[in-house]
């Protein structure tokens, strides 16, 4: 397994878990970072590695990016979303912290047990999964669960109640651009 296996899913874990650990304002740059995080690794791999079209890896490569886009609406629905003076704010905790923790560590186990799993390396074989298709797969699961994440926690924070009252207009009125 190259080190920018390691590489890529440790810098996903700490975007994540830096931008969304404890109480945080949800702003248009917290919602960008990881788009931009996933758009950087899927042009850095997907230039390297083609996307499977035959056999089983295709088929595989949709499998991953489905079970991504399952575990980043499970991620999305952990935080508890609110208002605090007419602002946006969640909250992540241990539990999420966790979540984001074993899918990594499952994917770093995983390619780590295709070049040493002799039973995998077999089924993968019989399968007509590449190491190609396994990089896609993986590579659309971890971008499938970011932009879950991300896309859920955008729409629970657009679904609720607009602020009212004087203290909503005062910060509407004077936000900066770091507040954004």
């Amino acid at each position: 397994m190259s080190s920018s296996v390691w590489i890529i899913n440790l810098v996903v874990l700490g975007v994540v878990l830096e931008a969304d650990l404890g109480r945080r304002k949800i702003t248009w740059f917290r919602l960008a970072r990881p788009v931009i995080v996933a758009g950087a690794i899927v042009i850095y791999y997907l230039t390297k590695t083609p996307v499977a079209t035959r056999s089983g890896g295709l088929a595989f490569e949709l499998a991953l990016a489905g079970v991504g886009i399952v575990l980043g609406l499970a991620a999305g629905l952990m935080f508890r979303v609110f208002r605090d003076q007419g602002i946006p704010w969640s909250q992540a905790g241990i539990a999420y912290a966790l979540l984001w923790i074993v899918v990594i560590g499952a994917r770093i186990g995983f390619a780590e047990a295709t070049s040493h799993s002799h039973s995998l390396q077999v089924w993968l074989g019989t399968h007509h999964i590449t190491a190609d298709a396994i990089t896609d797969a993986l590579i659309f699961m971890a971008v499938g669960m970011l932009l879950t994440r991300t896309a859920t926690l955008r729409l629970r924070a657009a679904a609720l109640p607009a602020a009212t009252g004087p203290r909503a207009a005062e910060h509407a009125a004077i936000s900066s651009p770091a507040d954004r």
